[in-house]
């Protein structure tokens, strides 16, 4: 009777309510599956290269699986009947996330700048890039989440949705011009370095700009998903972003999923092996492969013992 009690027949034309449209469960499904194997993959990397300092992307795919099983809990329910609790799950995870695929690439920064020992031609010295970056999307995180909470709540509270709508505005614009301004450090540091190169970049095996241009894809495709969140909460629940499904899948997972896959394949823990002094790999989904050959796995490992200066490829 309570669950009945807060069904809404008329919720295409309320003033309130969870979703106006009806969440395709197939969609939610599809990307949750997606990220739980990103998710799954980045772990193994991770553990397999000693990149600890991925664990911020380990958990953002993560917290992506869990806002989209989530939101597969909501599609299955009967529209207008949308129990609160898997919507404040997937509204808080699924906004959430980008904050911590942005933390992985400001703690990539910062390595770059360690491995081709960059700090003069940095604004920010390499010890303080990660903590300076780190803390602004610390601010934009914890925003996001005491949104969506106010957010959910709105159903008892109708004012508390303007206060949380306007929460969450407040945090994806701050996270985007925070995102900018950490993208022209980047672009200044790319130009210095490259006019004025350091012995530590002119090394063969240190491919800084290749790391920078994996870095600015990434970026890029985080910067596109908050402007879209930002202009569809700027919209309202009446606008036609937030009317429209199709659109929140092509310019948020969709964007987050190219990003995480990318990563993948130019994984960052090549330049974690070269402040080690160990042999990189070269290509992460080769570094995948490694478990389903052995062979190439025992080769990588004597290599790094013997601290060889080839790589794999």
């Amino acid at each position: 009777m309570a669950a009945a009690a807060l069904c809404n027949p008329e919720w295409r034309t309320s003033s309130f309510t969870f979703y106006r449209y009806v969440p395709s469960k197939a969609a939610a499904i599809l990307f949750c599956i997606l990220f739980l194997i990103s998710a799954l993959l980045h772990s193994w990397q991770m553990y397999r290269t000693r990149s600890w300092f991925l664990g911020a992307l380990v958990a953002g795919c993560f917290t992506e699986f869990i806002g989209f099983a989530a939101r597969a809990s909501s599609s299955s329910e009967e529209a207008g009947c949308w129990k609160m609790m898997p919507y404040i799950i997937q509204t808080v995870f699924i906004l959430l996330s980008p904050a911590l695929f942005s933390a992985s690439v400001y703690v990539i920064l910062g390595k770059i700048v360690a491995v081709t020992d960059g700090d003069s031609h940095v604004w920010i010295k390499q010890r303080k890039i990660t903590k300076t970056f780190v803390t602004g999307d610390l601010v934009c995180l914890f925003m996001q989440c005491g949104a969506g909470g106010l957010m959910g709540g709105s159903r008892a509270f109708p004012s508390l949705y303007n206060v949380g709508n306007g929460l969450v505005i407040a945090s994806l614009i701050l996270q985007l011009l925070w995102f900018l301004f950490f993208v022209v450090v980047s672009v200044i540091f790319h130009r210095k370095m490259r006019i004025s190169p350091t012995a530590a970049a002119e090394r063969p095996e240190v491919r800084w700009q290749s790391y920078l241009v994996t870095l600015y894809i990434v970026a890029v495709l985080v910067m596109i998903r908050s402007l879209f969140r930002a202009i569809e909460f700027i919209e309202g629940r009446s606008g036609y972003l937030q009317s429209t499904e199709a659109l929140f899948y092509v310019f948020d997972p969709a964007l987050m999923i190219l990003a995480v896959a990318y990563l993948h394949w130019k994984h960052p823990s090549e330049i974690g092996a070269l402040l080690r002094d160990e042999v990189p790999c070269t290509n992460g989904l080769r570094l995948i492969a490694m478990n389903l050959e052995p062979g190439l796995l025992r080769k990588f490992k004597t290599q790094r013992k013997a601290g060889q200066n080839n790589e794999i490829v």
